[in-house]
């Protein structure tokens, strides 16, 4: 609890019901929030309020939730838990390719999404895990400095998508199962298909060195020292 307290979160839901239950929960666990109803006025807030983590409807006004992840990552590695309803799966499978780090689908426990804020706070904070510096070919992963490199260059990543090359890279080499990248990423609530989408991004944003990461076709994906 204590190391949760004054973390700031901006609820971001254009139902006020909801949005309502969901502060309430919040609150009672020790965390600080905002609420914006809104596409716009989440951005507003964000840049002002400066959250450690958005939980973001996908269904917004004036600004859909989408746009709104996308404006956010372009600047920005604060953790984004997606709210979605069951029959938005490919939007969801979007926002995760945009950098969203977990989603969570309507209806839902206030109590479930609590503890999925939790999670993914635990997660980006990195717990009690040292620091390490992981190379496997034109790849440089330092889970210290928060920092990956593709050869001399920067590669921006999301928190999730940094755990998930560092898993990899630890394992480097040696195929690890949809479940095991999960396990790693602590994301137990989600179904398989998310690895894909943070894999896909992932590959992305690593332009020439992501060809490194390489599909094991029945089991997987490892991460070999192949030059760019």
């Amino acid at each position: 609890m204590e190391a949760m307290a004054e973390k700031r979160i901006l609820v971001v839901e254009d139902e006020a019901r909801i949005a309502d239950v969901l502060e309430r929960y919040l609150r009672a666990e020790g965390f600080v929030t905002e609420r914006a109803a809104t596409g716009k006025r989440a951005l507003e807030l964000w840049r002002v309020f400066r959250p450690d983590l958005i939980l973001l409807d996908l269904m917004l006004p004036e600004i859909g939730g989408l746009e709104v992840a996308r404006t956010i990552r372009a600047q920005s590695d604060v953790p984004i838990l997606m709210v979605t309803a069951k029959a938005e799966e490919v939007d969801r499978l979007v926002g995760l390719e945009l950098g969203a780090d977990d989603y969570i689908t309507k209806p839902f426990s206030p109590r479930e999404v609590v503890a999925r804020v939790r999670a993914v706070l635990r997660r980006v904070g990195g717990g009690a895990r040292a620091a390490r510096i992981y190379r496997v070919g034109a790849i440089a992963v330092d889970t210290g400095a928060f920092e990956a490199r593709c050869g001399e260059e920067p590669v921006a990543l999301s928190p999730t998508q940094l755990r998930l090359l560092a898993a990899l890279a630890q394992a480097e080499g040696r195929a690890l199962s949809r479940h095991e990248l999960l396990d790693q990423l602590g994301e137990a609530y989600v179904d398989t298909r998310t690895v894909d989408a943070h894999i896909k991004n992932l590959r992305r944003r690593l332009g020439p060195c992501g060809a490194q990461i390489e599909t094991v076709r029945g089991v997987g994906y490892r991460l070999r020292a192949v030059s760019p």
